[in-house]
C-alpha cells in the first residue's frame, strides 16, 4: 500500500511548525517565566487594591464604634472627612440642623463610606506593595512593625505634607488636619487600624504560583 507524497509533505509541514510553535513557547516562557522569579509587583498591587478596601472598613468601623467612648457622634469621622469635597458645609450635615445645609444621616454615611472605602482601596495598593515587599517571608510580629511603621508615615504624608496646603487651596479651610475639628490620636488610629489590617490579612493576597503545564513533560 503507497502512501500519497502530498500528505507526507503535509504533515511534514504540519510537524515542522508544531516544533517552531514549541521553539517560541520555550523562548517566550525563559523571557517571561511562570510563576516569576522576582517580586510579583503587579498581583501585589491588584491584591492591595481589593484588601485596602477591606482595611479601610475595619478601620472605619473602629472609629464608629469608638467615637460614642469618646463622646462623639458615630458619623463624625465621616462628616470631617466629607470636608475635603464639600467645605464647611459637612460639619453642619445632620437631620436635626436649622437654617442650615441639610442632608439626611443616611445619605452622609453613604456618602461618606463611599468616599472613605475608595481612598482605602487607592492607599491600599502603595501599602500593600510595599508591606509585602519588606516583609516577604517573616513573621507576623515582623509584618505588625512595619505596618506601624508604614501607617504612621502615611498619617504623616496625607495630613501633613498633602492635606494641610491641599484642603485649604481647594475649600479654603484645613478642618480634616484641624486637633480641634479631628484629635491627632484619631487620625493616627485610623491609620493603624488599617496598616494592622492589611498586615493581618496579607495571608489570603500572599502569592502562590503554579507552574504552567508543560506537555513535553510526558
Amino acid at each position: 500500500m503507497t502512501v500519497d507524497p502530498k500528505k507526507l509533505q503535509q504533515l511534514e509541514d504540519l510537524q515542522a511548525q508544531v516544533r517552531q510553535l514549541e521553539a517560541e513557547v520555550q523562548a517566550d516562557q525563559a523571557i517571561n517565566p511562570w510563576p516569576p522569579k522576582n517580586f510579583y509587583s503587579e498581583y501585589h498591587a491588584t491584591t492591595g487594591f481589593i484588601l485596602g478596601m477591606i482595611a479601610a472598613a475595619a478601620s472605619l468601623l473602629v472609629n464608629v464604634v469608638g467615637a460614642p467612648v469618646a463622646g462623639k457622634s458615630p458619623l463624625e469621622l465621616i462628616r470631617i472627612y466629607l470636608t475635603f469635597p464639600l467645605g464647611e458645609k459637612a460639619l453642619q450635615l445632620t437631620a436635626n440642623a436649622k437654617d442650615v445645609y441639610v442632608v439626611g444621616d443616611g445619605l452622609i454615611l453613604a456618602m461618606g463610606c463611599c468616599l472613605y472605602l475608595g481612598t482605602g482601596m487607592l492607599l491600599g495598593v502603595p501599602f500593600f506593595v510595599t508591606l509585602s515587599w519588606l516583609t516577604e517571608g517573616k513573621s507576623v510580629v515582623y509584618r505588625l512593625v512595619v505596618a506601624t511603621v508604614l501607617a504612621t508615615g502615611l498619617w504623616i504624608i496625607n495630613f501633613y505634607c498633602i492635606l494641610a496646603w491641599l484642603q485649604p487651596a481647594l475649600f479654603g479651610g484645613s478642618w480634616i488636619v484641624d486637633p480641634s475639628v479631628l484629635p491627632r490620636w484619631v487620625a493616627l488610629v485610623t491609620h493603624l487600624v488599617f496598616g494592622w489590617t492589611l498586615a493581618l490579612l496579607y495571608p489570603w493576597g500572599q502569592f502562590q504560583g503554579y507552574p504552567s503545564v508543560n506537555r513535553n513533560s510526558n
